[in-house]
């Protein structure tokens, strides 16, 4: 077994320690991955405080890793030691499956096997980025393009990849008026991409206190949802809603705001269950959505196209020592726009 340092949490309530897990040893079409940084996702905390279930303890979460290729097994073709490689939200899928084989792994219908807190194929709990290596087998690896620094990347494997999918799928682009909801780590990546593809963007944020980061990134316009004209002045105006805000939020106020046909998509998976009246998706034969990351081929695309388009996250780095604090300040809101761990500190 490979042995990497990690920082590992033993409850919903617990504080992060410092740890020691095992990697497996390599398949041969595993690749080792020594990881250099590790994006910090809302979903980690979900998962670290135990809302989206029970949770099989001690876990390391992380699931936007950036890294280098320090070994590959004896069938590996696609890399080699040396690459500047990533790993996203999943580590493996049944591979057979209708959605697999469209490439879709992430609706994989026997269930893809998560980074972290799943099970992987040898029936082994699956721990994340927050640890010095993992091994991962090389279809569910992605390579990072040379003109992405590491630390940034990390990011782009999962609030990337979770904003780019639906915004693909629902056809965002020129002629299109999209609005994002949320100015925190998926909207700023929601923000960029949307412009990038020629979309008309308007941010829907609770206050006006990051406008200029918004429309600096993209945004054409911004508006304050706490002001009770905004859902006024804006009935009626958008065919794509991407809701990126990991609590709840007033749907009918939202799906208000959709044109003919248009659609509100949610993103963000607060814990607790959202409610809506189903006659404002009748009125103007609107639609309600969810959307979840993208699969390997996807994400690669994704990855490519932030590199043509110079897109990257705006991130705070810091050390391991400084997850718990990270986690609080996600949940207050305070952060511009997400935290990447530096690894070597670990």
């Amino acid at each position: 077994m490979i042995k990497a340092k990690a920082r590992a949490v033993d409850g919903p309530d617990k504080p992060f320690r410092v740890a020691e897990i095992n990697r497996r040893d390599l398949d041969e079409y595993d690749i080792l991955m020594e990881i250099k940084y590790a994006g910090i996702c809302h979903s980690d905390i979900h998962t670290a405080h135990g809302e989206w279930g029970p949770v099989n303890y001690p876990l390391v979460p992380g699931h936007e890793i950036a890294g280098i290729v320090s070994a590959v097994g004896s069938k590996v073709t696609k890399y080699k030691v040396g690459d500047r490689v990533g790993v996203g939200c999943m580590v493996d899928s049944c591979g057979e499956c209708e959605n697999c084989q469209k490439g879709e792994e992430q609706y994989c219908l026997k269930g893809n096997i998560p980074t972290y807190a799943g099970v992987d194929r040898y029936g082994e709990p699956t721990q994340g980025g927050y640890s010095t290596h993992i091994v991962v087998i090389e279809e569910f690896v992605l390579k990072i393009p040379d003109n992405i620094e590491l630390d940034k990347a990390a990011p782009l494997l999962c609030a990337g990849i979770t904003t780019y999918s639906p915004l693909k799928h629902w056809n965002a682009g020129p002629g299109k008026k999209v609005a994002i909801v949320g100015m925190g780590g998926l909207g700023h990546m929601a923000v960029q991409i949307a412009h990038a593809l020629g979309a008309e963007v308007t941010v829907l944020s609770q206050t006006l206190s990051k406008k200029e980061d918004g429309l600096q990134l993209g945004a054409d316009y911004y508006y304050a949802t706490k002001d009770e004209d905004t859902f006024e002045k804006l009935t009626g105006r958008f065919d794509l809603i991407i809701n990126t805000v990991s609590a709840s939020i007033d749907l009918n106020a939202y799906l208000r705001l959709l044109t003919l046909d248009g659609t509100l998509v949610n993103v963000g998976a607060p814990s607790e269950p959202l409610s809506l009246q189903v006659m404002n998706l009748i009125g103007h034969r609107r639609s309600f959505a969810g959307s979840l990351i993208g699969g390997i081929r996807e994400t690669q695309e994704m990855l490519d196209f932030c590199s043509k388009h110079t897109i990257a996250p705006k991130i705070e780095v810091i050390s391991a020592d400084q997850i718990d604090e990270a986690y609080e300040r996600v949940l207050a809101s305070n952060v511009k726009y997400r935290f990447v761990i530096d690894i070597s500190t670990m």
